[in-house]
């Protein structure tokens, strides 16, 4: 998704000027380095695990034990075959009358190790259990003998009630795949985009790599597979996000609202409900009591990227940015007509009550006081060049430390926006467009871009979330929002006039106003970063629209992936768009191991590219549909590989950094590092939570979230499945390409959906009812062919 714009970037984070910039740092050190964090994570999560209980047997297990023990010796039985007398002659002789005391040590310290080896014992097995992929590679909806017998396994050595980290140290480690096989993924990659003479270049240089670079850089690669938790994630959050120095907008993500529901029109009262509900989340989080997710019911996912969820700050620097992570913080920022805000989250008693949240945030919103010079502005330098902030910054932190450190340690950022969003009746497109621009980029100067998450609240109560990619992906957040959004609505609610519930407390401290001492000097600092956030924000083009033909409900009927479905959709759109194919970006996740983050997927196959001409060239839906499922197949392969560790672009980008770590050049990674993605796609989860029941409440389901192109010439592109029987689309561009636009590709998407469904009996009848309901509606390809008139035309017989 969004890291693609980052991936495509990663050539140029490297260099300074134009001029390569060099990796001082010897390999060994590196490895060393790598190692050393990753093992201070492990030490950590250790202790936090012991803390909380989450060890698989449960530490009253050990009392348990140790009980059993006892009552075994007091029936004059030896349960330790005489391991605890040996355990005797170790301790301190005190006499006869501790005798009693030196053998419930002895007893003790027995139940111990055995509890020990038994917890060391479970975690091998569930290793071993969780290191098996074979489920992966079965057929879409059928389960084998051998994989339900693997997952009643899984389900026995888990535990119970497996809690969020339960399962981290039973993860194996990511695979790092040969070098052979990767190459040769990537030629067949890149075989439908290249003429015939760029692909023999291609070949040409890779069989020298394989030849010469190869050898040494994957037994380098190996070495740190052995050392460290993963051997690409730290690379690349530090070498893809935080060396990045360009602006966050490039790299940020949004998520919206309900589409259709808007639960309070009050801003204040909404901004109450959702800062309660997120601070649940952490509270939930903090414990450890947040279920596990587990991929199709079954497989658990490493939960690493929640660790950094909340009080969370990107840092700038000159050359590389870190990520500041506080262990608690009890304030959240926020930011509303230019002026700044610490609201205390706390009090004596615990977290404050959503009505109490609310009377604070409705307190700055009566607040008419101006903002303070070079107060208003202050946030577009987030926006600025990393390099640029990184030096402002200094300054400010001089002058305002008090300021910027009640922002920067805050939980989380909230603006508070004085225009509203979300979908109108008068103009549900347009409304739709400029609701998710306001999300994605806003203003340029309203949003605090450092921050982990900004929580963003309209003046007719709608929200909105903007997310800093860096920390963690899509599904993290997406899980954290989706919680937000059921229990601010469906649990705390709210009362008949609109209102959070409870009542106003008089004895509530007022929020306090920041202030912000800035020098004159960095006043061009930040008009220059204004004008640059401006000019990034208002060349963004953004699209969104629900397609509600049809949905996940009727793809099932076909038999095929939803996924892989969109995806076909996709390639045959863009290629009506713009004449031609162009490598693919889709996002899949490789948290099945530890620590793992995302592989690409490569959707523009050969067999997609036989199918969409297939239907360019209007050949009979028989062998239309016939290619549609061979590149169906392909594509669920390739997305298969990606998320078993096999897939191709993590590989080459470590082995990039590895020969860059080693002085060595490979024309060949170079080349493989410098492909640009034209078209960045990417599916956002849904129904991550138990909170949500769309069955009893259709209308209450989220639109999903976006994120901006990858390439100036390309389109970024997400889509959401909401519910059964829809799917929305957001699309974004540049507005300076004269080669993209996101309303004609979205056109294209629209009709490309209804082709694609027609190639199904049980689809045509779709495209007949929408050619009705839109004259306009233009002939692509297959739409004006001829349909079985005995199709009948109602949707409930699907």
């Amino acid at each position: 998704m969004a890291e693609a714009h980052q991936a495509s970037s990663l050539l140029s984070s490297l260099s300074s000027d134009g001029a390569e910039v060099e990796l001082s740092s010897p390999v060994w050190q590196e490895i060393y380095l790598c190692a050393l964090r990753s093992w201070k994570r492990h030490l950590w999560r250790v202790w936090n695990d012991f803390l909380a209980g989450v060890v698989p047997a449960s530490p009253l297990s050990w009392l348990f034990l140790f009980s059993t023990i006892q009552l075994a010796c007091f029936l004059q039985l030896d349960p330790s075959l005489g391991l605890m007398e040996k355990i005797k002659e170790f301790l301190p002789d005190w006499g006869g009358q501790h005798h009693q005391l030196q053998g419930l040590l002895a007893a003790a310290v027995f139940a111990l190790c055995l509890w020990g080896a038994l917890i060391f014992t479970l975690h091998v097995a569930l290793r071993l259990l969780l290191s098996h992929h074979g489920w992966l590679l079965e057929p879409h909806g059928a389960m084998s003998s051998p994989t339900k017998t693997w997952l009643a396994l899984v389900r026995i050595f888990s535990g119970r009630h497996p809690r969020l980290f339960s399962f981290q140290r039973a993860l194996p480690r990511q695979p790092v795949p040969t070098a052979q096989e990767t190459v040769r993924k990537y030629l067949e990659s890149v075989r439908p985009v290249l003429g015939d003479d760029a692909f023999d270049r291609a070949t040409a240089l890779a069989n020298d790599f394989l030849r010469l670079q190869a050898p040494r850089l994957q037994l380098y690669l190996q070495l740190k597979s052995w050392c460290t938790s993963n051997y690409v994630s730290d690379w690349w959050e530090e070498f893809v996000y935080l060396r990045s120095r360009g602006s966050l907008i490039n790299s940020t993500y949004y998520m919206m609202d309900f589409l259709y529901v808007t639960p309070t029109p009050l801003q204040a009262a909404r901004a109450g409900n959702a800062v309660h509900a997120l601070l649940l989340y952490r509270h939930l989080l903090n414990r450890q009591e947040i279920s596990p997710t587990l991929l199709m019911g079954m497989r658990p996912l490493c939960s690493a990227q929640y660790e950094r969820m909340f009080n969370t700050t990107r840092i700038p620097g000159v050359e590389k940015d870190c990520l500041r992570h506080l262990q608690d913080s009890r304030h959240v920022a926020v930011l509303h007509r230019g002026r700044f805000f610490r609201v205390g989250t706390h009090s004596p008693n615990g977290l404050l009550s959503p009505r109490a949240l609310e009377q604070q945030f409705q307190d700055i919103l009566d607040d008419p006081s101006p903002a303070y010079p070079l107060e208003e502005h202050l946030a577009a330098l987030t926006a600025a060049p990393r390099s640029m902030w990184a030096q402002v910054r200094e300054s400010v932190k001089t002058h305002a430390a008090t300021a910027l450190e009640a922002v920067e340690g805050a939980a989380f950022f909230v603006s508070l926006d004085s225009e509203p969003a979300g979908l109108t009746r008068e103009d549900p497109a347009a409304s739709l467009d400029a609701y998710a621009h306001a999300l994605l980029a806003g203003r340029g100067h309203d949003r605090w871009f450092d921050k982990s998450f900004t929580l963003i609240v309209f003046s007719n109560g709608k929200l909105g979330l903007s997310v800093e990619h860096s920390w963690a992906d899509c599904p993290v957040s997406g899980h954290l929002w989706e919680f937000t959004l059921a229990t601010e609505c469906f649990q705390l609610g709210y009362a008949t006039d609109g209102h959070c519930k409870g009542h106003p407390d008089p004895t509530l401290p007022q929020p306090q106003r920041l202030q912000w001492d800035l020098p004159e000097q960095i006043q061009p600092s930040i008009s220059l970063a204004l004008r640059g956030a401006k000019t990034l924000s208002g060349n963004i083009d953004c699209h969104v629209f629900p397609f509600s033909h049809f949905g996940k409900s009727f793809i099932k009927c076909c038999h095929v992936s939803s996924d892989s479905f969109i995806q076909l959709v996709l390639q045959l759109a863009h290629f009506r768009d713009r004449g031609q194919f162009c490598l693919t970006y889709e996002s899949a996740m490789t948290r099945l191991f530890l620590e793992g983050r995302t592989e690409t997927v490569r959707s523009c196959t050969r067999e997609a590219c036989q199918f969409v001409r297939a239907m360019d060239n209007r050949e009979t839906d028989q062998q239309c549909l016939a290619l549609f499922r061979v590149a169906v197949d392909k594509h669920q392969a390739l997305l298969k590989a990606a998320m078993s560790g096999q897939g191709i672009d993590r590989h080459l980008f470590a082995l990039y950094i590895m020969s860059r770590l080693l002085h060595v050049q490979s024309p060949f990674l170079t080349q493989a590092q410098s492909q640009q993605w034209l078209l960045s796609t990417s599916q956002i989860p849904v129904q991550q939570t138990h909170l949500f029941d769309v069955h009893n409440y259709p209308d209450y389901v989220s639109s999903g979230g976006g994120f901006g192109p990858a390439h100036d010439h390309g389109y970024g592109i997400s889509y959401i499945f909401m519910g059964e029987n829809a799917i929305t689309f957001h699309i974004s561009s540049k507005k300076s390409s004269t080669e993209t636009d996101s309303h004609r590709l979205g056109q294209h998407i629209e009709n490309a959906l209804l082709d694609v469904a027609s190639l199904f009996r049980v689809g045509q009848h779709f495209k007949r009812q929408f050619r009705r309901e839109n004259s306009d509606y233009k002939c692509d390809s297959l739409s004006c062919k001829t349909v079985d008139p005995n199709i009948p035309t109602s949707s409930t017989n699907l």
